[in-house]
C-alpha cells in the first residue's frame, strides 16, 4: 500500500516522502488489481459527482468538527506560528481549512520581472508544453485543447510553460496572484471531482481535463495574456474567487480560495514569455513534483 510519495522540498532541495492522506480509500477507487472491482467503479461513479463533495464541504462546517483540527495539525507536522488565527479560535474544520498566515511567513520578491508562486503546493513546471514528456501517462497525453476548451487557447498556449501546483489538504489553500496583473471575468468549466492525487493521474492523466475548474486570463506588460486555471477535486466544495475582474493587483494579493479538499492550480505562459527557475524544471524533468510555498520564485520574464 502506497502511504508515501517521494517529492524535492524546495528549501533543503532533499528527496522527502509526502505522507498520503487517506491512502486506503485512494487505492480503493483508483488501484488496480482487487482495487479496480466493480463495486470501486459504482463508488467512484456517485463520489466524482460535485453534489457529493458539495455535501461533503457542508459537513466540514459543523461547530463539531473542531475536534479534528488539532490531531490533523499534529499528523502532517504543520507550523502553528504560521496561522493567524489560535486552534481554539476557528469555527470549524473548514474554517481551519481555508485560514489564512501571517504574511512574514510568506515573503516574496517586488521585483516586476520575477513572478512568484501563487500557492503552497507540490510543482510540475514545463518550459515547453509541446515537448513536456512529463505529460504522458500510459503512452497517453494530456490534452490541452480538451482542458482549455477552445482550439485558439490551445494553439496560443501548445508551445508555450505549463506550471502544475498539486495541493494537498495539510496545504494553505488560499491562492494569489503571481505578478501586476488586470484579471478578465472568470470562465467556469462544468465537469467532474475525481482526486488530483498521483495514484488517481496515474491512472488517468485527464482527470484534468475531466474535472471541474475555473479559468481566468491575467492580463500582464510583462508577462503577456496567462492563463489561471483553478481545478477542484474530490470532496473540494466550493472554489471561491475573491477578486473583482477588470481591476489592477498587485503581485501577492489574494485572488481566492479551495474550500475543504484536495485540488490543483494551473498555468499556463505563452511561448518565450517566461524563464523558469532551474530547480522546477530540473526536477520535472526527472518525473519529481517539488513542494514550493507560495512567494517563492517562479521565474523571470523572457523578452
Amino acid at each position: 500500500m502506497q502511504r508515501y510519495l517521494s517529492i524535492i522540498d524546495r528549501l533543503t532541495k532533499k528527496e522527502v516522502l509526502e505522507k498520503v492522506y487517506k491512502p486506503n480509500y485512494l487505492h480503493f477507487l483508483y488501484g488496480q488489481g482487487w482495487f479496480g472491482t466493480y463495486i470501486a467503479s459504482i463508488a467512484l461513479f456517485f463520489i466524482r459527482l460535485p453534489l457529493f463533495s458539495y455535501f461533503y464541504g457542508l459537513l466540514q462546517k459543523r461547530k463539531s468538527t473542531r475536534k479534528k483540527i488539532a490531531p490533523f495539525i499534529e499528523e502532517f507536522s504543520l507550523n502553528k506560528e504560521e496561522f493567524e488565527k489560535n486552534i481554539e479560535d476557528f469555527s470549524s474544520f473548514d474554517d481551519f481549512f481555508i485560514r489564512k498566515l501571517k504574511q512574514s511567513y510568506r515573503p516574496f520578491t517586488k521585483e516586476s520581472d520575477k513572478a512568484i508562486l501563487p500557492c503552497d503546493g507540490r510543482y510540475l513546471v514545463y518550459e515547453n508544453f509541446h515537448k513536456a514528456q512529463g505529460l504522458y501517462i500510459k503512452g497517453k497525453k494530456f490534452s490541452l485543447q480538451d482542458f482549455v476548451q477552445s482550439k485558439q487557447l490551445k494553439n496560443q498556449y501548445h508551445e508555450g510553460t505549463i506550471i502544475i501546483a498539486r495541493l494537498a489538504p495539510c496545504d494553505y489553500h488560499r491562492i494569489h496572484f503571481p505578478f501586476d496583473t488586470v484579471p478578465s471575468e472568470s470562465k467556469k468549466i462544468s465537469g467532474y471531482l475525481y482526486s488530483v492525487n498521483p495514484i488517481a493521474i496515474k491512472q488517468n492523466i485527464n482527470i484534468f481535463c475531466q474535472n471541474k475548474r475555473v479559468m481566468t486570463t491575467l492580463f500582464s506588460e510583462v508577462f503577456g495574456e496567462v492563463l489561471f486555471i483553478e481545478v477542484g477535486a474530490t470532496n473540494v466544495g466550493s472554489i471561491h474567487q475573491t477578486f473583482t475582474p477588470n481591476n489592477s493587483y498587485n503581485k501577492g494579493e489574494e485572488k481566492g480560495y479551495f474550500s475543504f479538499g484536495g485540488s490543483s492550480v494551473v498555468m499556463l505562459f505563452e511561448k518565450g514569455r517566461i524563464k523558469p527557475m532551474r530547480d522546477l524544471l530540473d526536477n520535472s524533468l526527472r518525473n519529481k513534483e517539488t513542494l514550493c510555498h507560495f512567494g517563492q520564485e517562479l521565474g523571470k520574464a523572457h523578452y
